[in-house]
């Protein structure tokens, strides 16, 4: 009988012990689904005043550089400078040989000379050809009395044929005489002036040797740098060949080009009397917008940069790249590339953690104290105090929700 019940009473207590685990198990939490949010940064919107810059990449020019060129030809007598060296305004760089100008000035002066000796000649030959006059005018009178006596003869039968025909001729050549000397006499004026032009002629030919003379000694009419040397001591060259060419070491400007979207900006800025600078990457020169070229093409216009101070190790045709400072734009927001989507949109953070979307307009770039590149925009959607997203996230979207990586980032100075 105890084998029988046995087997039903360890069924029992195994349903048993089921039925008080089950009912005193603990009961599970409830699953519910969570959504999901992303971590960011963010900084804090602090509109100002903030001075956008451009990046130009100019060639230098040296607008005052001089290009010697012989005013003679002649052999070079001396040329004590070398490339690249520095030379004082007054020094001499160089010089023609003086035995080929000085006969062309010689010359010159013996033009003048000969001419001032043949209009004194003119003179003392006019003043005699004036008194001659008076006496070949006095033997034509005679010759005309003496015709008329011998021809009242002949008409009397007192004189022959013969005598009036030889009175006839002596009265005909005083004639011609008087008239070749009145010609002279009448011409003198002319002949004056023709001389007075010639020597006018052979004074400014004068002049102009001397003056090239003088040029043919060249020396330094600034401080300056010496470039471009073309010839040397001994060699010979013709008139107007190139010799060498100087530049002043300072005035250099710098050539880029700006494209036109920001060309009337920066003139308007430059006619309202604003001082535009700009700085070499280095920060070691410095330069002032000046002045735009006079044309321009497609892709865009010239604009002329002076440099302040001394040029250093700048020369000439060397490339640089500057920045630009434009000028400063009102309630402008400068913030990193990394907030950035596309060209005009930003996302601030809303009081419940989730993105909104704001369009933007791109004003240009900015530097920050620590020298790091920033876009200044402009937005009606962000007021000051507002959390703008830093953090560059593919899947942005308004409604997004977010939360925050670290402590807000102060807004750049």
């Amino acid at each position: 009988m105890i084998k029988r019940i046995t087997p039903l009473l360890i069924l029992a207590i195994g349903v048993a012990g089921f039925l008080l685990l089950k009912a005193t198990r603990p009961e599970p939490e409830t699953v519910s689904a969570r959504e999901r949010s992303w971590l960011v940064e963010v900084m804090t919107v602090a509109p100002g005043t903030h001075t956008p810059v451009l990046p130009l990449y100019g060639e230098l020019v040296a607008p005052e550089q001089t290009n010697v060129a012989a005013p003679l030809a002649g052999r070079i007598g001396s040329r004590p400078v070398r490339e690249g060296q520095r030379v004082k305004a007054g020094e001499l760089l160089v010089a023609l040989d003086s035995a080929d100008v000085s006969p062309l000035v010689d010359q010159a002066e013996a033009d003048v000379k000969d001419l001032e000796a043949q209009l004194s000649s003119e003179r003392v030959r006019h003043a005699n050809d004036r008194e001659a006059l008076e006496g070949e005018k006095a033997i034509l009178e005679n010759a005309r009395r003496q015709f008329e006596r011998t021809q009242s003869l002949v008409n009397r039968n007192l004189s022959s044929r013969e005598a009036l025909d030889a009175a006839s001729d002596t009265l005909a050549r005083a004639r011609l005489t008087v008239s070749a000397r009145q010609r002279a006499v009448d011409e003198h004026p002319s002949r004056v002036q023709s001389l007075e032009a010639r020597l006018d002629r052979a004074r400014a030919g004068l002049a102009s040797v001397r003056r090239d003379a003088e040029r043919a000694t060249v020396k330094a009419p600034f401080d300056g740098i010496v470039t471009d040397i073309q010839v040397a001591e001994g060699d010979r060259v013709s008139q107007n060949a190139r010799l060498l060419s100087v530049y002043p070491d300072r005035g250099l400007e710098l050539r880029a080009r700006v494209p036109n979207v920001f060309r009337q900006e920066l003139l308007d800025a430059l006619d309202s009397g604003a001082e535009l600078r700009a700085a070499s990457a280095d920060g070691q020169q410095r330069f002032t917008l000046s002045r735009f070229a006079g044309t321009s093409d497609p892709s865009g216009t010239e604009a002329i940069l002076t440099l302040n101070g001394d040029a250093g190790g700048l020369r000439p045709g060397g490339l640089l790249p500057v920045t630009l400072e434009r000028p400063p734009r009102q309630d402008a927001i400068a913030v990193p590339y990394s907030a950035l989507y596309g060209s005009d949109s930003v996302y601030r953070m809303t009081d419940d953690g989730r993105m909104q979307r704001v369009t933007v307009k791109r004003l240009g770039e900015a530097r920050g104290s620590n020298g790091e590149r920033y876009v200044l925009v402009s937005a009606e959607g962000l007021e000051a105090g507002d959390s703008l997203i830093t953090t560059h996230l593919p899947n942005a979207m308004t409604g997004l929700k977010v939360e925050l990586a670290g402590a807000a980032q102060e807004a750049v100075e």
